[in-house]
């Protein structure tokens, strides 16, 4: 049974993450400068439009490495 009790704990972990991006998503209207950073990519053409939101990428990528390497410490 303890085999089962780890990857519980990690099915939960994922969900609690999952839970947390939803919220974050949900709630990203609030903050007007998410996604409007310089350096976030808006081509437009006849046909289509490309978003690339470089900049809001790799500040979320530093913001979650600093909340997974803190919780790692322990």
């Amino acid at each position: 049974m303890n085999d089962l009790s780890g990857m519980g704990k990690t099915i939960l972990c994922i969900g609690l993450i999952l839970a947390g991006t939803c919220l974050l998503v949900l709630m990203a209207s609030k903050f007007p400068w998410i996604g409007r950073l310089p350096g976030d990519f808006f081509f437009k053409g006849k046909n289509f439009s490309l978003y690339f939101p470089l900049t809001t990428s790799l500040l979320f990528s530093i913001i979650l490495t600093a909340i997974f390497w803190f919780a790692g410490r322990r």
